[in-house]
């Protein structure tokens, strides 16, 4: 019922917003947009057919109270993929977990998984010395918590591989959060503008901090939103046990709802945007013929809304916003200048040392196995988490009460997707400009002053696109924080006369004006002329190596735009003596993995035995044995983890079914898919349906002693590349 109610408010606001966004983009492809042209080349398809990273990690599983090792694989898509071991993932059986990461936050201790779990349910906290709801067996735990989703909990041997890990896992949430794409002109605009008019209408303003995944996932958060307290206070004063045991059952009543309202919402928007699609050619037709007219129109009408509401939006920018945008942008500009800057000194660190390695090495042979390297350095974790970090150092301080932002987390994964495609395109063009220079240089000598000169000439281009994006990345933050806030002010005076307005618009055009749009349009325009001037003083100083707008980079590479349109370069195949015709089984099997496996020699035991971590059981025991209902019972010692491990088994015999990540069968058939990824175009993770469970693993060697294999890479992953239906699961 809650669900119905909520879709059927966002529907009506999707379809009013589709007109709009459908208007703007005719509009835009008519008349353009002039703006800086980017130096750097953008890569189209980045990281097909590669692992990001692959290895073993334990995971709790709640079904059986035990300990599991698991290989965990990344595939490009960014979905997490947990198989029996490594043998069942080269043998592409079915993997027993997928999750789609999009909601979640990365905890690295239970103290903090703890806190928001007390939270979550009020008044239901274990007394000082209970049990608590998860105990770790190491010092090192990884647990991925969602607000109403299913938890997931791991943990690894040592420092360095909870480091590493957390740096994998980082990257998933904030790749999978990014997941409306930006390539679309017309469905995306329109949904996240109906979204943020239905908040506006309960009276939420500001930035939401659960505006992650796909659409079916944000519309998911929306409901849960409005639903989970009501949930909370009916069922919670019923649940029975123990503290940790109805903590235990609140998680699982939370995410049973999440998965039954993801199913709901999913039906329900797929029919708006069907029925919006059915309409679009009529509309389009429309938009053309009366193009003129209509842009007459709505300028008729911004000019009365305008004479109306810009005195008074006038003196609350002047009173409540301008004393303050200098201080967000300097808030914004210091962390997010200092993340740009350090990825280019990595990317420079990277080149200077592979130029080195090469001069040494051999030339063209080691160039060629560098450059494989290179190539995917934005999509590489670890090497660029130093990259990342800078952005944790934003802080708003008094500003984020005053401006009712109830979280940076907006602002800093959205610098961070703009660190790494700005690395990804220096990549690109320079291995891009280097493939070019390849067939005119003789010898070793040739080869490293040809290096340096390029990637001198793409540091260069890099500066200017680095400058570019910023700005426009503190201008659109700016608004985020500021607009918000105004229209929260000016709402009592305001949104009640703005009915009145509605006669202005001739019936004709009425899918393709609003008034409450039209209204914002003014209140932006109100201050934006002040974001605009901030921002330009900030480039005059040269502040943090911005560029002045009037600073224009003359293109030094006319024919280099035209490079990037051709073929993606395979450096192995082309320069590594292979034979070109390679059945695709074979190139499947030796795709490589951009982040090497993690070599500790620190007295960390290898992962071998699918070892049961129970306590006091070094022996494994059939799954079986234990029933569901009992609560976990997880082991607290290191040295019951070590001497499990020390008993390398065969298997585990058939394997308590494990429910996927929100319940979905990791081999049933895919179904087609619509959505396309926002980074990069290639299937991306989306939500997956409750309910059914996951075959056990037709598997049970003994998992491989090592995480990863540098010559040979296993293939990618069954199914992720395809649609299974539901919740969060689909690949």
């Amino acid at each position: 019922e809650k669900t119905g109610k909520v879709l059927g408010e966002f529907c009506r606001c999707y379809k009013e917003q589709f007109g709009v966004a459908l208007f703007n983009s005719v509009r835009y492809e008519i008349e353009g947009a002039g703006g800086p042209q980017a130096q750097l080349l953008h890569r189209k398809v980045p990281l097909e057919d590669h692992v990001i990273y692959s290895g073993n990690i334990f995971q709790y599983i709640e079904e059986n109270k035990k300990w599991r090792n698991r290989f965990c694989v990344v595939p490009h898509n960014y979905g997490l993929v947990l198989y029996e071991n490594k043998l069942a993932y080269e043998r592409e059986l079915p993997p027993r977990v997928l999750v789609n990461s999009a909601g979640y936050k990365v905890l690295t201790s239970v103290e903090q998984y703890l806190e928001l779990v007390n939270n979550s349910l009020p008044g239901v906290t274990p007394k000082s010395g209970h049990s608590p709801i998860l105990k770790c067996p190491t010092d090192f735990p990884l647990i991925l918590w969602h607000p109403y989703a299913r938890h997931y909990y791991f943990c690894v041997m040592t420092g360095k591989e909870q480091e590493k890990w957390r740096a994998v896992f980082q990257d998933c949430v904030r790749h999978c959060n990014n997941g409306i794409s930006e390539d679309s002109k017309v469905e995306a605009p329109a949904f996240t503008d109906a979204i943020r008019m239905y908040r506006q209408s309960k009276e939420q303003y500001g930035t939401w901090d659960m505006l992650c995944g796909n659409e079916t996932q944000v519309l998911s958060n929306l409901v849960m939103e409005e639903l989970l307290p009501e949930l909370r206070s009916t069922i919670g004063p019923r649940l029975k046990g123990k503290a940790p045991e109805r903590q235990r059952t609140w998680i699982q009543v939370s995410d049973a709802v999440y998965r039954m309202v993801y199913e709901l919402a999913k039906a329900q928007y797929d029919a708006a945007v069907a029925s919006c699609e059915q309409e679009r050619p009529q509309l389009e037709s429309s938009i053309r013929t009366d193009m003129d007219q209509i842009i007459t129109s709505k300028e008729h009408l911004a000019s009365k809304i305008r004479a109306f509401v810009l005195p008074k939006a006038e003196v609350c920018v002047r009173n409540h916003v301008q004393p303050y945008i200098s201080s967000i942008l300097e808030a914004l500009m210091t962390p997010t200048s200092q993340g740009f800057a350090e990825a280019r000194e990595v990317f420079f660190k990277e080149v200077t040392d592979m130029n080195m390695n090469v001069v040494n090495e051999g030339g063209l042979e080691k160039l060629v196995e560098y450059m494989e390297k290179l190539s995917h350095l934005a999509f590489h974790p670890v090497k660029m988490q130093s990259c990342y970090e800078k952005m944790d150092q934003l802080k708003l301080e008094g500003l984020q009460q005053r401006f009712d932002v109830s979280s940076t987390s907006v602002f800093k994964q959205r610098a961070q997707i703009h660190m790494r495609q700005q690395m990804d395109d220096a990549v690109y063009t320079f291995e891009t400009l280097l493939h070019q220079e390849l067939g005119k240089l003789q010898g070793k000598d040739d080869l490293c002053k040809s290096i340096q000169r390029i990637l001198e000439r793409v540091l260069k281009k890099f500066d200017y696109d680095s400058s570019t994006v910023r700005k426009k990345f503190f201008r659109e933050a700016l608004l985020q924080i500021t607009i918000p806030f105004l229209l929260k002010k000016l709402a009592p005076t305001c949104k009640g006369e703005l009915a009145k307005f509605q006669e202005l618009i001739f019936e004709d055009f009425a899918s393709f004006i609003l008034v409450e749009n039209t209204y914002e349009e003014v209140v932006l325009q109100s201050v934006m002329k002040d974001i605009m001037q901030a921002v330009k003083e900030a480039a005059v100083q040269r502040k943090h190596n911005l560029y002045r707008d009037s600073m224009v980079m003359h293109n030094s590479d006319p024919n280099l735009h035209l490079l990037g349109e051709g073929p993606a370069i395979d450096w192995s195949e082309e320069y590594s003596g292979q034979p070109e015709a390679e059945p695709a089984a074979e190139r499947r099997r030796r795709a490589k993995q951009v982040v090497s496996v993690i070599q500790d020699d620190e007295g960390a035991l290898p992962y071998g035995a699918e070892a049961l971590l129970q306590p006091g059981s070094p022996e494994p025991r059939e799954p079986g044995e234990a029933h569901p209902g009992v609560p976990p019972s997880p082991p607290d010692a290191v040295k019951e983890i070590r001497e499990a491990l020390a008993q390398e088994s065969l298997g585990d015999g058939a394997g308590a079914e494990e429910r996927l990540m929100n319940g979905t069968d990791a081999s049933a058939p895919p179904s087609p898919r619509a959505d396309v990824p926002a980074e990069a175009s290639v299937p991306h993770v989306t939500a997956a349906p409750p309910g059914a469970q996951s075959p056990p693993a037709a598997c049970h060697q003994r998992g491989d002693k090592e995480t990863g294999d540098k010559e040979r890479s296993p293939p990618q992953p069954r199914g992720t590349t395809e649609s299974g239906e539901g919740v969060q699961t689909e690949f």
